[in-house]
C-alpha cells in the first residue's frame, strides 16, 4: 500500500501540472471561486513563499537526501510504524518526487493553486505535491509528538 500511495501522489501531481501547463501558461487566471480560489500558472524558481530563489542545485541534493532517508528510514523499519505514519510518509516521498521531477525536468517547479485568504491574503500559488508535503508532515509532527506512530 505504501508504494501505491507514493506512486498514486507522484501520478495526480505530474498530470495536474501537464494539464496547467496545457490550459493555464500563458493565460489569466481561471477563477473557481471569486475572492478565494483560482488556477494560476507558476513557474517556481524557489522554495515555499518564494524563498531561497533560482538555488536548483541546492533543492535537488536536499530533496533527494529526503527521499533517500525516508526510503531507507522505512527500509530499516518496514513493520515498525502505524497505517496513519505509513501513509503520511509516503505522502511525504511522493510529494517530494513530484516536485524533484519538476526542478531535473525543467529546472523550476509549476506552481498553479492560488488562494486568498480571509478576502484579501494571497497566500503563495501551490500545486498537489506541495498540498501533499505539507499534510503529511503535519501528520507527522502531530504522531511523533504523541508519541503515536508506533504499530
Amino acid at each position: 500500500m505504501f508504494y501505491l500511495i507514493t506512486i498514486l501522489v507522484i501520478v495526480l501531481d505530474q498530470a495536474t501540472k501537464y494539464l496547467a501547463v496545457k490550459y493555464l501558461k500563458g493565460n489569466s487566471p481561471y477563477v473557481i471561486i471569486e475572492n478565494f480560489l483560482q488556477l494560476y500558472y507558476v513557474e517556481n524558481y524557489g522554495a515555499a513563499f518564494g524563498i531561497l530563489q533560482n538555488r536548483k542545485l541546492f533543492f535537488i541534493i536536499v530533496t533527494s537526501i529526503v527521499i533517500i532517508s525516508i526510503i531507507f528510514f522505512l527500509y530499516k523499519n518496514p513493520y515498525n510504524f502505524n497505517k496513519i505514519m505509513q501513509v503520511a510518509l509516503a505522502m511525504l516521498l511522493g510529494g517530494s518526487i513530484g516536485n524533484l521531477i519538476d526542478r531535473i525536468r525543467l529546472g523550476y517547479v509549476i506552481d498553479f493553486i492560488s488562494t486568498k485568504i480571509g478576502g484579501g491574503y494571497d497566500f503563495p500559488v501551490f500545486n498537489i505535491a506541495d498540498m501533499f508535503i505539507v499534510i503529511s508532515t503535519f501528520l507527522i509532527v502531530i504522531l511523533v509528538m504523541l508519541n503515536r506512530y508506533e504499530a
